[in-house]
């Protein structure tokens, strides 16, 4: 079992994991589909001892964005790639129509700077009715995966490749980094849905809506492409045994020029939304999954969030766990009857009856109480929960005083922040603390004080007087996450 459960976790920490999502509904009545891809990355540059990086580009921000439809040479080459890419994957299905939006952005910070690359493709796609007769169609499925390692370049702008985004745009950074180990940092294609089509629609969930399919569904002011039909769903990008574990993809890089400069580049989970008019079931043809599809579920068809799981079998397991818990009890309560073999509690013939509560006129608001007769034996007859409150006194230690959260003029709850940290510089500390307002705009920060091995400061959130030291310890955790300028021991909020 041990050696199963090891075998699991390795499985589900092994696959990789891109920044691409897609959104799409397929019309298996119609001869093409529109859906959208979208591809997020985010690089990190550190500089934390300055250095010319630091002197470029501190409080700098600039942004590159564009739009080209299928007319621009440069969308019409991405067409090309990623035609290739989807018949290399084995799909007869191709990219008819695609217009790209894309979008860069630099913000230059006192301990990095950030660059934000997103790219999204609005598609069209067609050629994935494999075949059909009076009963289902067979739709191909194996084109999701749109993924090119070419460069492609938009009105003379690089897409794809981050590395030369920066020799366009920020020409310092490109040639400090080429020729380094960051340029394999920054050479890894951003247009990468790999992870998608490699992910078996069998590990998706799996949902279908039969609102179509009712009676009064005209009524619904439903599409019409929808009414007498039910719709199929799959979705991906939960972190699971089933599906895998699902984590950021972080690659880093060192480089010494002037001055230590580190490249971190991140980037987000998949996640997929396929849909289908119409009842789909999974199927392999020729290696390429496809879906078989049907107006309508097979007679009795039932399934959970979870794929083609029977519910009965649901059922049927939470019943059994009630009959285990029932038994649980039984069982328990026999263990605790036998366990008795002396009187419990106080004897009856010990007790003596009398009147209490009398009001005027004589009249009894209580029928009466019982005491003991004596106390001769009351060691023997006492309660067992009398013996259960008898607890040893036990020496209490004076607590340290902790400092109460304050709150300033405008109502904002300021919690006490201590970080215990490596040697540090107590500056290095100062600019650290002081960014968090730069990254988090709705955050304050007051009363920093640093040593070589502490920082502290008091963080709200502006405006808010209910804010937990919970709350506070989430953003820091956070931020320390984004922002690694030393290594931090303990976080203590209160």
């Amino acid at each position: 079992m041990t050696i199963l459960l090891a075998g699991l976790i390795v499985i589900s920490t092994s696959g990789p994991a891109w920044a691409a999502q897609l959104d799409t509904t397929l019309n298996p009545n119609n001869a093409e589909s529109p859906f959208k891809m979208s591809y997020l990355k985010t690089v990190f540059i550190e500089y934390p001892n300055g250095g010319d990086l630091f002197d470029a580009l501190g409080g700098t921000q600039w942004k590159t964005a564009g739009t080209a439809d299928a007319t621009n040479p440069g969308v019409q080459r991405l067409m090309m790639e990623l035609n290739k890419g989807i018949q290399a994957d084995g799909s007869q299905a191709r990219v008819s129509d695609l217009n790209v939006l894309y979008e860069f952005q630099l913000t230059g910070r006192n301990l990095q700077t950030s660059i934000d690359y997103r790219v999204i493709l609005e598609v069209t796609i067609t050629d994935y009715i494999i075949t059909e007769d009076s009963q289902k169609k067979l739709v191909d499925l194996g084109w999701r995966g749109l993924t090119t390692t070419s460069s492609i370049v938009i009105d003379g702008v690089e897409i794809n490749i981050p590395l030369d985004v920066l020799k366009t745009e920020e020409p310092i950074l490109y040639n400090t980094f080429v020729d380094t180990e960051a340029e394999n940092v920054l050479s890894r294609e951003l247009i990468n849905a790999h992870f998608i089509v490699e992910q078996p629609l069998t590990n998706w969930h799996f949902l279908f809506d039969p609102t179509g399919i009712n009676a009064d569904a005209n009524t619904f002011g439903l599409d019409d492409s929808i009414q007498g039909f039910v719709v199929s769903s799959w979705t991906m990008g939960e972190s699971s045994i089933r599906e895998g574990r699902q984590v950021e993809r972080v690659f880093e890089a060192e480089v010494m020029a002037d001055e230590l400069y580190i490249v971190r580049s991140v980037q987000s989970t998949d996640t997929a939304n396929l849909s289908s008019i119409g009842f789909g079931a999974l199927d392999i043809l020729d290696g390429v999954e496809i879906i078989g599809v049907t107006p309508t579920p097979p007679e009795d068809y039932m399934t959970t969030s979870t794929g083609d799981f029977p519910v009965m079998i649901i059922y049927g397991m939470a019943g059994l766990a009630a009959v285990a818990g029932i038994g649980f009890f039984f069982i328990s309560s026999r263990s605790m009857k036998n366990a008795a073999t002396t009187q419990q509690g106080i004897d009856p013939n010990n007790l003596v009856g009398y009147q209490t509560s009398a009001s005027s006129g004589g009249y009894q608001t209580n029928r009466g109480e019982a005491q003991l007769k004596s106390d001769t034996d009351y060691a023997q007859t006492r309660s067992v929960y009398e013996e259960s409150a008898e607890v040893t006194p036990q020496e209490t230690t004076p607590q340290e005083t902790v400092p109460e959260p304050t709150s300033t003029d405008n109502g904002t709850k300021m919690i006490n922040v201590v970080l215990q940290v490596e040697n540090i510089d107590p500056q290095v500390g100062e600019d650290w603390a002081n960014e968090i307002v730069n990254v988090y705009a709705d955050m304050e920060v007051s009363g920093i004080q640093t040593t070589n091995t502490s920082i502290s400061f008091q963080a709200g959130l502006s405006g808010m007087n209910d804010t937990t030291p919970d709350d506070i310890e989430l953003k820091i955790n956070e931020y320390i996450t984004m922002n690694e300028a030393f290594i931090v021991q303990n976080i203590s909020c209160n």
